[in-house]
């Protein structure tokens, strides 16, 4: 596997406990609603750092492809995969809205 994915999932372990704690309430109170919240706050931040670093990357893929069909073919791919990525985040996060307000949580 490879190590990048796993520091990244360790500290992100790590830090989950931490935003889900950091809530507007009362010290030493806990409400499982509001640390959800943040929870999926902190997510959707770091979803559209990754999205913007995707296209990024993907730009600078098509810049340095320098006419060459295969490097344009595999930037394409790039940017069709951060689109899908994109829209099962939008996706995912609407999913969890609809839930919320039809239950009323």
């Amino acid at each position: 596997m490879n190590k990048k994915l796993i520091v990244c999932a360790i500290s992100t372990a790590l830090l989950l406990p931490t935003v889900a704690f950091a809530f507007e309430g009362q010290p030493g109170t806990t409400n499982i609603d509001s640390a959800i919240r943040n929870i999926l706050n902190f997510v959707w931040v770091i979803f559209i750092a990754f999205a913007v670093l995707s296209f990024i990357i993907a730009g600078v893929m098509f810049l340095s492809a320098q006419g060459d069909p295969e490097k344009i073919k595999e930037a394409k791919k790039a940017v069709l995969w951060g689109v899908v990525g994109v829209i099962v985040a939008i996706i995912a996060f609407s999913i969890v809205g609809i839930i919320r307000r039809n239950f009323g949580v």
